[in-house]
């Protein structure tokens, strides 16, 4: 006989929402419910739709007693009732404490190979690792109905940087794509991530042209497809890209590999944009064998793995996974966030 199970996403920041939204779907195929979180004043709030079925507050999460909890932050509330299951919200990109077993989930839903590995060696006992594929990738091999919207008939780059101070592109670039924008034959897309600054943000909306556009959105598969070449720095949007066999372009990647194009002058930008576009076969080769160490899935059921796996879990229970660490500096953090003061 088949349970149906009682589901609730803890959401922060709006790409929660691409990684989430596969899941949603095939959780509703099945006939469980579904509920979201997200703390008041979050960046998300702007994307949850009206007919979402939103928690308000903990009451409400008490209430609703869900049996599972999914995050792609790194963090989650250890008191919302159910188990904890992280979904990710990006690919290893070389940034620090990328793989980190912080106690707070029972089981990671892994997206390839490399991460299953690097996971598993760290596994301390206090959660399980389950490689299900990136439920946020189940659209990409399949045309959104908005991609074409977004097509052109000239080269379009996608400009999606990182947010760190220390690691984002978007001051050293500005000027050249402002200038490449205006006397390139180029169209471009620009997407900041969701904690870009304001600064930032209204730095590259001036830029907007007929050969620019500067968009807002959760969702960004149809960019994704549309675009011809990526450009970016050290963030897990040029994997992302690079699963369509397409050329990507970063600007002093902090691990720099052979299937990206990594440059360290900003004067080089046309440059190497303009070899990306020209993209040789051994690039591509180079390409395709680290997509298939990161994501060897392209059957877009992703999602039906990752709720294969949490179903599994559920119906088995925890008990036979070690204590997590205390971590209580983290706790008080996380319930003086959401002004809830008790222990469970």
């Amino acid at each position: 006989m088949t349970t149906n199970n009682k589901y609730l996403f803890y959401v922060t920041l709006s790409y929660s929402f691409s990684v989430l939204r596969p899941i949603e779907q095939e959780l509703q195929k099945r006939g469980h419910q579904v509920a979201w979180f997200i703390p008041d004043g979050a960046e998300a709030e702007a994307f949850i739709d009206a007919a979402d079925n939103r928690l308000l507050d903990m009451k409400a999460v008490k209430q609703y007693n869900s049996d599972a909890v999914l995050a792609p932050g790194n963090y989650i509330p250890d008191f919302f009732p159910g188990v904890k299951v992280q979904v990710f919200h990006g690919f290893d990109s070389g940034k620090k404490n990328k793989f980190n077993i912080r106690g707070f989930f029972d089981l990671y839903c892994t997206q390839g190979p490399n991460i299953t590995e690097a996971f598993n060696a760290i596994n301390d006992g206090t959660c399980e690792v389950v490689e299900t594929g990136w439920a946020k990738l189940d659209p990409l091999f399949t045309e959104h109905a908005d991609t074409q919207s977004y097509r052109s008939d000239k080269p379009l780059i996608f400009y999606g940087p990182t947010f760190s101070p220390k690691l984002t592109s978007t001051y050293d670039l500005y000027e050249q794509i402002k200038h490449l924008s205006v006397n390139k034959e180029w169209h471009w897309i620009v997407k900041l991530h969701p904690k870009a600054t304001a600064e930032e943000i209204a730095m590259f909306k001036a830029l907007e042209s007929d050969n620019l556009r500067f968009l807002e959105t959760g969702n960004l598969i149809p960019l994704l497809q549309a675009s011809d070449v990526l450009l970016s720095d050290t963030s897990s949007i040029l994997a992302e890209f690079a699963l369509q066999n397409k050329p990507v372009v970063a600007y002093k990647n902090r691990r720099p590999e052979s299937w990206m194009i990594n440059f360290s002058e900003a004067e080089q930008l046309e440059q190497q944009l303009s070899y990306a576009l020209s993209a040789e076969q051994q690039l591509l080769q180079n390409i395709e064998q680290h997509c298939d160490a990161i994501h060897p899935y392209r059957d877009g059921q992703s999602s039906e793995r990752v709720v294969n796996a949490i179903d599994d879990l559920i119906a088995r229970g925890t008990g036979h996974l070690k204590s997590k660490p205390l971590n209580l500096v983290r706790r008080l953090k996380m319930r003086k966030k959401l002004k809830y003061y008790r222990w469970k």
